[in-house]
């Protein structure tokens, strides 16, 4: 059985960064480990202009892109 780990919204930070919307993995430390090591780089290196939500289902991540609520 195989994990994935997807990136919803790409914005041009995750693109120029060379992103790939979805890596599968053979085991679920493995996805786990990559889903919160790219969590961390996204919320350090990219332009603030976004937030990064992470959720697992089933052994598989999904970090979403979104616009950041300003407030």
């Amino acid at each position: 059985m195989g994990y994935r780990l997807e990136v919803k919204n790409g914005c041009s930070c995750f693109k120029r960064d060379g992103g790939v919307d979805t890596q599968s993995f053979d085991s679920a430390q493995d996805v786990k480990e990559e889903a919160e090591a790219l969590l961390q780089r996204m919320q350090k290196n990219y332009c603030k202009k976004h937030q990064f939500v992470l959720s697992s289902m089933g052994g598989n991540y999904t970090i979403t892109i979104q616009p950041r609520v300003a407030g």
